[in-house]
């Protein structure tokens, strides 16, 4: 089934994503917002922009990587330093409660047939080590996702169940298009009742398959019923299955 995405670009704080599970306590901290939280671009546009925003009561540094993003087979995340992209400029320091507009420039020419993934890393730069006693930075990290998609490119999905135990469904989707999927929810419905559930943000990218587990607080029923998937566009994918 091809489907197409909308972006919904809403703002998001992240508290503390990265830190050293050691018996040491935080030299620093601090909290920053990113705007949009996920960004596209279309292979006529040469930059974006993006918005920071220190949450904070002080002072903070900030450090951006691109990485190029692709997943194996598996569906397991690969990443990879990369120069296709850079954020002007890419160390940014911000007042207490300051904002500022940078810009995400894609240096390298966008596929016409397929949709470019990255994932650009905002760090927080962590102070200095402190001479006496032993502690250590806590940064905080957010990892989005960067989409370069041109007009064809479209998710196909093909997604089965399987039974995984008796109060849960196993779900393994594959995208065979050219752009990525990501599911939002997934459901085993009879009827108006829900037998089943998956709720989440699965990223699918093209040539990979995932396997997540729909759940139940009871025994699953053998019989006829319908899979319900919903991608983060809003759009669904309704299939008739058999539980066996």
């Amino acid at each position: 089934m091809n489907t197409t995405s909308k972006h919904p670009c809403r703002p998001v704080t992240y508290a503390l994503l990265l830190a050293l599970l050691m018996p040491w306590t935080a030299a620093s901290a601090g909290v920053f917002s990113v705007t949009p939280v996920r960004l596209y671009m279309t292979p006529r546009d040469r930059a974006i922009a993006v918005t920071l925003t220190n949450e904070g009561d002080s002072a903070v540094v900030l450090q951006a990587d691109i990485n190029s993003w692709s997943q194996k087979p598996d569906g397991t995340d690969e990443l990879v330093l990369t120069e296709d992209l850079i954020l002007a400029p890419p160390i940014i320091k911000l007042a207490p409660k300051a904002r500022q507009v940078v810009r995400l420039a894609l240096l390298k020419p966008a596929d016409a047939s397929k949709q470019l993934t990255y994932r650009m890393i905002i760090r927080e730069v962590p102070e200095a080590l402190p001479s006496t006693g032993i502690q250590v930075p806590i940064a905080l990290a957010l990892s989005m996702p960067v989409f370069i998609t041109p007009p064809a490119a479209k998710r196909q999905m093909d997604c089965s169940t399987s039974p995984a135990d008796a109060t849960a469904v196993n779900l393994r989707c594959s995208n065979t298009g050219t752009a990525y999927a990501q599911i939002r929810e997934a459901a085993i419905k009879r009827g108006e009742q829900t037998l089943a559930r998956f709720e989440g943000g699965s990223y699918i990218l093209p040539g990979a398959s995932k396997t997540v587990s729909l759940k139940s607080e009871k025994t699953v029923p053998a019989g006829q019923a319908q899979l319900v998937i919903t991608f983060d566009d809003g759009q669904n994918l309704t299939t008739s299955i058999t539980l066996p």
